[in-house]
């Protein structure tokens, strides 16, 4: 049987199938991405990677920013990372125990990935992932079906080839022709007119944002995507196959395994973020110190981090704890892409000019009260939604394409 004769008789993964930790993991990663989101929602572009930016880097500022950094920068968007290789891989091995071929199936899922990602991205919020995940799965599709440790090594393998490149173009900065530096460092931090100028176009009508916001998303498309995420979320897709392969996502495990994974992985992790976060502090988030060589030790801290929090995450799911909320978590998950667009459909509503335009009017301690809003919103309506219908309204826009007929809907 071909793969696009199969293909049309191939479903979504019914309920049955469905491994609950995975959704608590992605219920868990979807809000927690939110949190170092909301830095490029609320704030100008450069603020995202230099906090002093176009505002006074103090007092509460400057603390809810290191706190969001060691805890939550890069890790929860590693996780998101890691789960969209294990979808692949789930889904592959799916299709392979009902006696089909996937393959066009899946093709057709990562374009239609990829156009829900350019909307989101050009019409919604230009800091949009989609795009680069559409990619690296149309990339990494043939090596599904290497074994786990094999996916692993050459996952790591992905991911570490950035260090020694950050690293050499840190070391190279003063040997740059001085104009690429100098524009470089004008990115990095804008003149105050500059910045007058993309807050008034935030705040401005949807025509005035589309075009200041286009740029930046086309640069994460291209530039970004070769340069950082190709490698650190195509490197993560592999990990997640592997992991899904060994069965560390379904909680499958032993206790004393996850217990490890927790504590070896926090262990070394966060003490890599935390001197990260005071290196950068300590060098005045200069341009030349800090924007290759002080990002390594996030960078390599973050993925120890988030190995821990899997860890955790499966050990709450293997005792049974908090019950409510990993249900509510998993439902989230469920509903991920609906989520995750919707966070940005709130937070544009809240900050931009068709909206409240409260862009660059907020502070920290306000921004994580949004935050923690939005959170109780998605588990709140999540579990909601999921009692009446099979889908989110955007996974089901997005299975019926795939599978090139309208799924049902109703519970």
């Amino acid at each position: 049987m071909n793969s696009t004769s199969s293909s049309l008789h191939a479903t979504p993964v019914t309920a049955p199938e469905r491994i609950a930790s995975i959704d608590v993991l992605r219920g868990f990663a979807v809000l927690g991405i939110l949190i170092v989101n909301m830095q490029g929602f609320a704030r100008v572009s450069s603020a995202y990677m230099n906090p002093t930016s176009g505002s006074a880097f103090v007092g509460e500022e400057a603390w809810i920013w290191t706190v969001v950094y060691i805890l939550a920068d890069t890790k929860f968007l590693s996780i998101f990372s890691m789960l969209f290789g294990a979808g692949i891989a789930m889904m592959s091995e799916r299709m392979m125990s009902r006696g089909l071929s996937g393959t066009s199936l899946h093709y057709r899922r990562q374009f239609w990935l990829l156009l829900i990602g350019l909307v989101h991205a050009y019409l919604i919020w230009h800091g949009d992932v989609l795009v680069a995940y559409a990619l690296c799965g149309f990339l990494l599709y043939p090596l599904r079906k290497l074994n786990a440790r094999t996916l692993l090594w050459m996952g790591g393998c992905v991911v570490a080839f950035v260090v020694p490149f950050w690293l050499l173009a840190g070391l190279s900065i003063p040997y740059w022709p001085e104009a690429d530096r100098l524009e470089l460092v004008a990115q990095w931090a804008p003149p105050q007119e500059v910045l007058d100028s993309q807050i008034a176009a935030f705040r401005g009508g949807l025509g005035e944002q589309l075009a200041a916001r286009a740029p930046i998303a086309l640069e994460l498309q291209t530039s970004a995507f070769l340069g950082l995420f190709l490698w650190r979320a195509g490197g993560l897709m592999l990990v997640g196959m592997g992991l899904y392969k060994l069965g560390v996502l379904a909680a499958a495990r032993s206790v004393v395994f996850y217990r490890r994974m927790a504590v070896i992985g926090i262990g070394t992790g966060l003490p890599l973020a935390v001197a990260g976060a005071w290196y950068k502090v300590d060098q005045g988030f200069a341009f030349e110190t800090v924007m290759f060589q002080g990002a390594l030790f996030n960078y390599v801290g973050s993925v120890g981090v988030f190995l821990g929090y899997i860890g955790l995450v499966m050990l709450m799911v293997q005792f049974s704890r908090l019950p409510e909320l990993t249900a509510r978590l998993a439902a989230t998950g469920r509903m991920a892409l609906t989520n995750y667009v919707t966070q940005s459909l709130i937070c544009t509503l809240v900050f931009y000019g068709h909206g409240l335009g409260l862009f660059e009017r907020v502070a920290a301690p306000g921004r994580m009260g949004i935050v923690f809003a939005i959170w109780v919103l998605q588990l709140l309506w999540s579990p909601w939604w999921l009692k009446r219908f099979r889908f989110g309204p955007l996974e089901w826009v997005w299975r019926s394409a795939t599978y090139m007929k309208p799924q049902p809907m109703r519970v």
